[in-house]
């Protein structure tokens, strides 16, 4: 592992081909190219159902320039950990001298929801390999609908905003925390408008020998509703309202790997996006502050984490 080289990778070949099917706009997409760029040409990924397995392998054609396997939305992490012990068996009988990277995606619907049982089996079996999840909140491939990872107050199919309740009633589910509660080696969250610091926590978590996990934002227009031009805008504002805190844990150790000079009101990150737009009529305002209140909660309590475990 050693300083992300930029201009470097700019020149490489891209591993995730043009021509698929994705939105304009789509944060995954972005996601998936900076994670290839830096783990190149030796990658095994698998991937869960959702939103890319669809717009990117539709038969006959393919937009993955590595090998690929698409299995159920619950099951990559159990998959691509079988795919890499069938590699350490290869590797003990010399039938593979090269070193390769395993990679498995999967949505916040196949992560934190219905793929979580077999994420935490690869966690604690100690697979050397790495989940990636690209974290859009929501069940984008199939309507629009809830999931745990969708923020407290957000306009869903499952969880509409109207006379009844106004938008999902509970918090996301930290699924960062849970997973670094396994006691892996590497655990971290990124975005995509951060790209360097994206690039450089996949390549931590490749060199490192054991399960990682990168928790990464994906700003999704159609399930979002805000202009496709401004994907990269709103995932970096999501970072400066203290709304996703980009950090690692590392052995243990938490780190905050980007801390903004000026932290901006969440309210500015909310009112780029339909799904939140009924919490500015009047009588949803306090949704507001209580999002306000609790994301200055988690942001002082890892600033806590950080101190005390230094």
């Amino acid at each position: 592992m050693g300083v992300i080289d930029i201009k470097k990778i700019a020149k490489t070949e891209q591993l995730f081909a043009p021509g698929h099917r994705a939105c304009a706009g789509c944060g995954a997409t972005i996601i998936i190219r900076q994670v290839l760029s830096v783990a190149g040409e030796d990658t095994v990924v698998g991937f869960a159902t959702g939103c890319m397995e669809v717009v990117s392998t539709i038969f006959p054609y393919t937009a993955w320039e590595v090998p690929f396997l698409h299995v159920a939305f619950e099951n990559v992490a159990a998959a691509i950990s079988g795919v890499e012990t069938a590699y350490r068996a290869l590797k003990k009988k010399g039938k593979i001298k090269k070193k390769i990277n395993f990679i498995a995606f999967g949505g916040d619907g196949g992560t934190y929801d219905i793929g979580l049982q077999a994420l935490s089996g690869a966690m604690e079996r100690g697979h050397d390999m790495l989940y990636i999840c690209y974290d859009n909140g929501a069940y984008m491939n199939t309507g629009i609908q809830r999931s745990s990872a969708t923020p407290f107050g957000a306009h869903t199919t499952t969880s509409p905003a109207g006379k009844k309740i106004p938008g999902k009633m509970q918090w996301r589910k930290d699924l960062t925390e849970i997973i670094a509660a396994h006691g892996v080696p590497y655990v971290a969250q990124a975005s995509p408008a951060y790209y360097q610091d994206l690039m450089q926590k996949v390549d931590k978590a490749l060199s490192i020998e054991g399960p990682a996990f990168i928790d990464v934002l994906s700003p999704c227009p159609l399930g979002w509703y805000y202009p496709t031009k401004d994907t990269i805008k709103v995932a970096k504002l999501a970072v400066e309202t203290k709304y996703w805190p980009l950090y690692e844990v590392e052995n243990g150790v938490h780190r905050v790997t980007v801390k903004p000079r000026k932290f901006k009101p969440v309210e500015d990150w909310l009112k780029m996006q339909g799904r939140f737009r009924h919490l500015f009529k009047e009588e949803n305002k306090w949704m507001i502050e209580h999002i306000q209140k609790e994301v200055d909660r988690r942001w002082e309590r890892l600033l806590k984490l950080e101190e005390a475990e230094l």
